[in-house]
């Protein structure tokens, strides 16, 4: 069942003022600097668009692997790689239907080496740097080097000025959203316990940011 921030908006308490749209002039800094330090950079009007985006990125043949996202939940990519319209080698189909828990715990950190790999991230500081955190690391251990290739997702409501402010909306923000979801998905409460500062991309192309101007995700 697809998974929305309204669902869980009501019973987490967040600093509202770190999951703001921002104005256009700090969107365009966000964007120089992030493809400064070596990020692919792509700005979309809408989740359709975002779809489409990352429709045509990805090659035919592809093996592709995501991490749990609710913005790839909003954006209909996690609906779109499950229905099999598509050439890819989808890998989530693959490990889901391995019954040996521990083959499919292998099967998952193998994964983290797919073609593309696709995420979220909870923050972006205009200054160029991406923060995520996990409670296991199944989604940000592809990001720094695993992946053959990274295709980062966000709505521009992540973007805040500094890296200060980053880490304070992952903990203020992100959090308290993803420990809702975590405690009715999974009976757990979640936790920040595996943190990522993606702060260079060194090798060309690998990594793609699809900046989205929606308000999306934790």
């Amino acid at each position: 069942m697809s998974q929305q921030k309204s669902d869980y908006v009501d019973d987490a308490e967040i600093d509202t003022a770190l999951d703001e749209q921002p104005d256009e002039e700090t969107l365009e800094e966000t964007v120089a600097n992030l493809e400064a330090n070596g990020f692919e950079v792509v700005v979309v009007e809408s989740a359709a668009e975002a779809l489409d985006t990352i429709q045509s990125h990805i090659p035919a043949g592809a093996s592709v692997m995501n991490g749990h996202s609710t913005t790839l939940e909003e954006v209909g990519f996690v609906d779109y790689l499950n229905e099999g319209d598509h050439e890819w080698e989808s890998l989530p189909d693959e490990i889901w239907g391995i019954d040996d828990d521990e083959k499919r715990q292998t099967a998952r950190r193998e994964a983290q080496t797919a073609d593309y790999f696709l995420g979220g991230i909870n923050a972006i500081a205009s200054t160029g740097e991406l923060v995520a955190a996990d409670r296991s690391g199944s989604r940000i251990g592809a990001y720094p080097f695993a992946a053959g290739n990274v295709v980062i997702v966000s709505g521009v409501n992540k973007i805040v000025p500094t890296l200060s402010d980053a880490f304070a909306r992952l903990e203020s923000v992100a959090y308290p959203l993803e420990n809702e979801r975590a405690k009715e998905a999974y009976g757990v409460d979640s936790a920040i316990a595996k943190q990522l500062v993606f702060r260079q991309e060194l090798e060309d192309g690998r990594t793609t940011v699809v900046l989205v101007r929606e308000q999306l995700g934790y």
